[in-house]
């Protein structure tokens, strides 16, 4: 390279990612609260904490999360407008499991090149998740590093706060014997378990995987498998909400990474064991090719996969079926899909047991 060296020469377009943050302006406009201070554009997002002074004893709860390889899917379809649905529920519905209400998020997003276009189609689907979940998009980052990342490439993370009344707080302490489980479906793989999805259908027949292609029309989906695995997380706020302030909600667990049993483990106290039972659904049909393709075996795949249960509620014996008929009522298909029993009874104290 000759003559003088500038931002832009080493692959940094200054003007592009100011045209991003124009275009995604409409998106961010969208996604506030009335507690929302200003716009976007300054430094740090302001927040009017006032509305704290309702709350007798508030507890503040913070998430952090991001997409993982599930990015990956939406890059080679070149389909950035629903990435942001998966982001928002990694975060939002991690808050929720106590019983708050998710107040404001921030997002950071990563990139190889910034490309306007794109970088505002992510945000507008994180800005729609917001609205959906009732949670003010305060502000955010968009870094663009050349050389470490490709052109095409990009990665996203975010951080939420929200707020629960002290003597609401959800969680383990509350759990007993005889509490009934009440799954919630998902609407697929939602954002966990990509890394093994991805090699299974996509790493090449000499290294274990089927070489399928994204646009690859499989019956049982009823579609292509790209549309499916880019089938945008659930998100479970406000039906949970509801559901916590009509009462007899103990526990909620967030079934993430480490799926059904180990989620659900990390909000039982030591004093019980829980029994799932798998015959009271049926997972959707993209997880069984997982388990087929792959020749995945169970264990492996209820350790990586939601299994098509993405929310899970410990719910007094006599709230159980208002429960479900509530979550209905919100668009949440729901099960009685198992029940808390003393430790021993299912299982070692504090654990989950599929049966």
């Amino acid at each position: 390279m000759t003559g003088p060296i500038d931002y832009a020469a080493t692959g940094v377009s200054v003007a592009e990612g100011d045209r991003a943050v124009e275009l995604m302006k409409q998106w961010v406009d969208q996604a506030r609260r009335p507690e929302v201070v200003g716009g976007i554009g300054g430094f740090a997002g302001l927040f009017d904490a006032s509305a704290l002074k309702a709350y007798r004893r508030p507890l503040l709860a913070t998430s952090a999360d991001g997409v993982g390889t599930k990015v990956q899917i939406a890059q080679r379809m070149d389909r950035h407008d629903t990435i942001g649905f998966d982001l928002v529920g990694m975060l939002v519905d991690d808050l929720v499991v106590c019983g708050a209400e998710p107040l404001f998020m921030t997002d950071y997003i990563a990139c190889g090149k910034v490309v306007p276009e794109r970088i505002a189609a992510i945000v507008k689907g994180i800005a729609a998740a917001c609205v959906e979940s009732g949670t003010a998009l305060l502000g955010g980052e968009t870094a663009e590093h050349p050389g470490l990342l490709a052109p095409d490439e990009y990665d996203m993370a975010g951080s939420t706060t929200g707020v629960v009344e002290a003597d609401a707080l959800l969680g383990a302490e509350l759990v007993r014997p005889g509490d009934v489980v009440v799954a919630m479906a998902s609407s697929g793989l939602h954002s966990n378990g990509y890394s093994l999805v991805r090699h299974v259908f996509f790493a090449p027949p000499d290294a274990g995987g089927a070489g399928w292609s994204l646009d690859r029309e499989v019956a049982e989906l009823g579609g292509t498998l790209g549309d499916t695995l880019l089938t945008p997380t659930r998100l479970y706020t406000k039906p949970c909400l509801a559901l916590a302030a009509a009462g007899g909600v103990h526990a909620m667990s967030h079934i993430t990474g480490g799926g059904l049993a180990a989620n659900l483990a990390r909000v039982l106290p030591p004093t019980v064991s829980v029994r799932i039972d798998r015959g009271s659904w049926t997972p959707p049909a993209i997880f069984g090719l997982v388990a087929e393709v792959g020749r995945v075996e169970q264990t492996a795949l209820d350790e990586a996969l939601n299994m098509g249960v993405g929310m899970v509620a410990l719910v007094a014996p006599d709230a159980a079926d208002a429960a479900v008929r509530l979550l209905a009522e919100h668009g949440i298909e729901a099960w009685i899909a198992g029940d808390v029993a003393a430790a021993g009874v299912h299982g070692e104290a504090g654990t989950v047991t599929l049966t």
